[in-house]
């Protein structure tokens, strides 16, 4: 996953996205049966045998029945359509089974729990890569044939997906509505949807992951060279669009967002989320850090907000998946 998904990583670590794509776009019985109230995030870090690290998964766990379900999800925000996307994903849940067979979270039965691979594309071209790695294999006359793997993947693909086709009231939903929104209004709208949808305490971690993302990804994509006012909460995003809702519209049809919008869009998404992703990845570093030490010292604090290497932030983050403590953490890495 590229440096700049850092955004929409941190968006699906939140178990109501998972909760709205399982719900909302798995139009199939056994979902029902899910007990989405169980649904817990998975650390997607582990080591193969040959020391090839998987950091960048997004793995969530879910109960249907008295087992659980691993939902592999792989997001591809990127412009180019990855033709061998079933055999990565195939790596990557060998590589998962691995490391519940090494950590002992098999079934009572001593079975593997199922996995759902799942991924989430906005490319502008449609996806045309195989789902099932059978469609890489050459075919070959005989018995050989069966010796061959099976294995597939859900494609959620945003460009088969219009306003009319969407789930309604869906917190994925609406990320598919803002990326395809084409004027300041549009985005307007679907955050208040989002106010309303959002507006319990217990919601306030979701609320500010939206708020930062449209904030620091979307609306610099969109207004390339503009000053883009921070907000802290959706209700000043709202507002700032309302103030400034003619100014933008006019120029969004200057960049020729309507006329041009899938020439311009990707080039201007994938600038925006740079410009914004170290903020994001220092944010979202200090967030991981607090779940699961506690709130970190004021000095540990201020060198994260002071760093810039993107690479360092990544080892950061890979540092409190495996380490114990935070003392740990700063005994590990040098600062400078």
């Amino acid at each position: 996953m590229a440096d700049y998904d850092h955004g929409y990583k941190h968006l699906f670590s939140h178990h109501e996205l998972i909760r709205d794509l399982l719900r909302g776009f798995i139009r199939e019985e056994w979902v029902d049966s899910l007990d989405l109230d169980t649904l817990e995030r998975v650390s997607g870090s582990y080591v193969s045998d040959d020391l090839r690290e998987r950091e960048d998964d997004i793995i969530w766990r879910v109960r249907l029945g008295e087992s659980w379900v691993y939902v592999y999800l792989i997001i591809e925000f990127q412009s180019t359509v990855d033709r061998h996307m079933a055999l990565r994903l195939l790596t990557y849940v060998g590589l998962l089974y691995q490391d519940l067979l090494k950590t002992g979270q098999v079934l009572p039965d001593g079975m593997l729990p199922p996995v759902l691979p799942v991924v989430l594309y906005n490319g502008l071209k449609r996806w045309t890569a195989p789902a099932n790695i059978t469609e890489l294999i050459q075919k070959v006359p005989g018995g050989l044939a069966k010796y061959c793997p099976e294995f597939c993947y859900l494609l959620l693909d945003e460009q088969c997906y219009n306003k009319d086709s969407l789930p309604a009231r869906n917190l994925v939903s609406a990320i598919f509505r803002l990326e395809q929104s084409q004027y300041p209004e549009d985005v307007r709208a679907v955050v208040t949807n989002l106010i309303e949808w959002l507006k319990l305490p217990g919601q306030a971690s979701i609320r500010r992951a939206f708020t930062v993302w449209i904030n620091r990804v979307l609306l610099p994509a969109r207004l390339s060279g503009q000053t883009i006012p921070e907000t802290s909460d959706l209700m000043e995003v709202e507002t700032m669009l309302s103030e400034r809702v003619k100014e933008w519209t006019e120029e969004w049809k200057a960049l020729g967002l309507r006329e041009g919008f899938e020439e311009g869009m990707q080039e201007g998404m994938q600038q925006g989320m740079q410009q914004g992703m170290l903020q994001e990845a220092r944010e979202m570093l200090l967030d991981a850090v607090e779940t699961k030490f506690g709130p970190p010292s004021s000095t540990f604090s201020q060198r994260v907000l002071q760093m810039t290497d993107r690479n360092k932030l990544k080892e950061l983050h890979r540092l409190v998946v495996l380490k114990d403590s935070l003392e740990d953490i700063e005994n590990s890495i040098t600062w400078n």
